[in-house]
């Protein structure tokens, strides 16, 4: 029932917000590369798979390890901390915003870039004001742990490890 209902949220959330808008935004037209160098739509094509990857890898570690949806109405009943969580605490939200960045340099359009800085900043203030507290509320210190040991943006370079060895 989890990876059903995942797989779902998946199609409408961040395949309206990765998928949808960024065509709405640029039909798909391909522009001149940034700064005159197609490297960065090499960079870019790096970053959507790379985004996409990662999205899929943490929507199922979702609905298989926490047993439950990344969507606010089906939570999860396990707090996730595997997988990508051990680098950085918003690998969906990393995840979705890297592969619409990646398309607007892919593309060459600044406006996909603008659109990408904009849905950074809706999903930071969602997390600030909304997920980080619920979440705080039904995992206590496990989360709280969490928080002390995996940055909120940024990815560590070395997977976090809940009980360190030695």
């Amino acid at each position: 029932m989890a990876l059903a209902a995942s797989a779902i949220f998946l199609v409408i959330a961040p395949g309206f917000v990765a998928g949808l808008v960024p065509w709405w935004i640029s039909g798909w037209r391909i522009a001149p590369p940034f700064l005159g160098m197609p490297l960065l739509r090499a960079v870019g094509a790096v970053l959507v798979a790379l985004g996409g990857t990662g999205l899929l890898d943490s929507f199922t570690r979702f609905a298989v390890e926490g047993l439950g949806t990344p969507a606010p109405v089906f939570p999860t009943r396990h707090l996730v901390v595997s997988g990508l969580y051990r680098y950085v605490r918003n690998p969906m939200y990393v995840a979705v915003v890297s592969t619409i960045v990646g398309q607007g340099l892919i593309l060459g359009n600044v406006r996909l870039l603008e659109y990408g800085g904009a849905v950074w900043l809706s999903f930071h203030l969602f997390v600030l004001l909304y997920e980080e507290p619920t979440l705080r509320a039904s995992f206590g210190s496990e989360y709280e742990l969490f928080c002390s040991g995996v940055p909120r943006w940024i990815p560590r370079f070395t997977p976090w490890r809940l009980h360190p060895a030695g």
